[in-house]
């Protein structure tokens, strides 16, 4: 089926102009900037101007995608690009580094285990989602792709080159150029949210995910961040409650697990009825 056999209306397609305009008479005026169909011109939509648009766009389209795979809850994965895998460790850029290569194993371990579940829902629930880049990110979705199941990669076009990594399912391999429309993506249907360590990128993800949950813009979920001491070092959050500019209760959005299983065991634990 093509897309205009499944129009709802009795309008001349779109696709069908595409086409017509490829065969369009080479003249002055065919060539010229505004002749051309404002949808299929890349240079008019990159314009300042047409910036809301593009930020529509990329809201729609993985969107679009998803509704189409009927997938209807995610399990996030948030961590960093720079863990390496334990076979990797030992050229980490600092020994601090690569002794983090333990929770690149958890995250392989964790994914998979999701993903048996997500299997069972036929790949509609509890769908691994990752930003698509290497590391903890790397782990999620090679722990979903080695159990079977599809997982979702939400890359982001970065000034250095950089490619997904192989293990995203390619049809659910998205590339960004607004970080707050694939923030925006990583949330809309998360059903549980992971943090491992990681860097800026990480904590980013995790304070914008922790204020939507505190201050109700979001429903609460399980929020896991593996490895307690790394985040307990980091951050004081003793501190921000003690000094008031966090309430005690909000500490209790948090839990720190240290394996696949501690997380699961917290996953399974959870009141959805409650979301």
């Amino acid at each position: 089926m093509t897309p205009e056999d499944d129009r709802s209306h009795a309008f001349r397609d779109s696709y069908q102009d595409v086409r017509v305009t490829r065969r369009t008479p080479d003249t002055p005026q065919t060539r010229a900037p505004a002749y051309r169909l404002a949808f299929t011109d890349t240079e008019f939509l990159l314009r300042e101007e047409l910036r809301p648009v593009r930020l529509q766009l990329e809201l729609l389209k993985p969107q679009m995608v998803l509704d189409e795979r009927g997938v209807q809850s995610t399990v996030v994965m948030f961590g960093g690009a720079r863990i390496p895998a334990p076979e990797q460790a030992e050229t980490a850029a600092t020994p601090r580094l690569g002794a983090l290569s333990c929770y690149y194993t958890e995250a392989e371990r964790f994914a998979g285990l999701m993903t048996q579940r997500s299997l069972a829902t036929y790949g509609r629930e509890w769908v691994i989602c990752t930003g698509g880049g290497p590391g903890v990110m790397e782990a999620g979705n090679k722990g979903a792709h080695e159990a079977g199941g599809h997982s979702i990669g939400l890359s982001i076009v970065l000034p250095h080159e950089q490619a997904p990594n192989s293990f995203v399912t390619p049809d659910l391999c998205f590339n960004f150029h607004y970080f707050a429309i694939r923030k925006m993506h990583f949330l809309m249907r998360a059903k549980v949210i992971t943090v491992f360590p990681g860097g800026f990128g990480t904590m980013d993800e995790m304070f914008e995910a922790l204020t939507l949950i505190q201050t109700g813009r979001m429903r609460r979920v399980p929020f896991l961040l593996f490895g307690g001491a790394f985040w307990q070092e980091i951050i004081n959050w003793q501190a921000l409650a003690a000094a008031g500019t966090i309430s005690p209760e909000d500490l209790e959005l948090i839990h720190f697990v240290e394996t696949a299983d501690e997380a699961v065991e917290i996953i399974d634990g959870f009141d959805f009825s409650e979301c």
